[in-house]
């Protein structure tokens, strides 16, 4: 079995396209890495019809951007980086990228992160004190260098037994070097 990651900023919409068809088009596992794209270099530029038409495209909801987009997203990968010590990092995200992008919501404002958490039974209180903590903050550093050296330069990202996917066909490349290693 191949060892895969999905790369992912819950303030890129790319991220959040990728990460609605990752599960099925990947057809295997993949651990879910949250990390800044701040720590990785600059954004790429946010065309918003774009966007919306991406998201028409893909059968999502209808695009809502939060009023200030695009945002700082350190608060909610903070507690995407706690969900990922309790196992419900993919629930936990899903529901993040839904609120930013479906919702419209400000995910650098608290109330919105935590109503995100409560989708995937995660309670406030240790979600509060995991938004304050040293350890998790160290930890979301340590993936964001991680990610970096190992070559990691955009988000959404796939990396496969080594390989760095990147770009708008990452999953579909990912999913066949995972079939190739099977």
């Amino acid at each position: 079995m191949a060892d895969a990651a999905f790369y992912f900023d819950i303030a890129g919409p790319a991220s959040y396209f990728a990460a609605e068809r990752a599960i099925a088009t990947l057809g295997a596992p993949a651990q879910w890495i949250p990390v800044l794209q701040t720590q990785l270099g600059d954004p790429p530029p946010i065309d918003r019809d774009q966007l919306a038409l991406t998201a028409r495209e893909l059968g999502l909801q209808p695009l809502r951007l939060p009023r200030a987009f695009p945002f700082d997203s350190r608060t909610a990968m903070l507690a995407a980086t706690y969900a990922k010590s309790i196992g419900r990092v993919v629930a936990f995200s899903q529901a993040a990228f839904r609120q930013a992008y479906a919702g419209g919501h400000d995910l650098s404002d608290e109330n919105y992160v935590l109503i995100a958490a409560a989708a995937c039974e995660m309670h406030p209180r240790a979600v509060l004190a995991a938004l304050r903590s040293t350890l998790v903050a160290s930890a979301l550093e340590r993936a964001c260098g991680e990610a970096r050296e190992a070559g990691v330069r955009t988000l959404p990202a796939m990396r496969v037994d080594g390989d760095i996917f990147e770009g708008p066909a990452l999953l579909e490349l990912a999913a066949a070097r995972i079939a190739s290693a099977a």
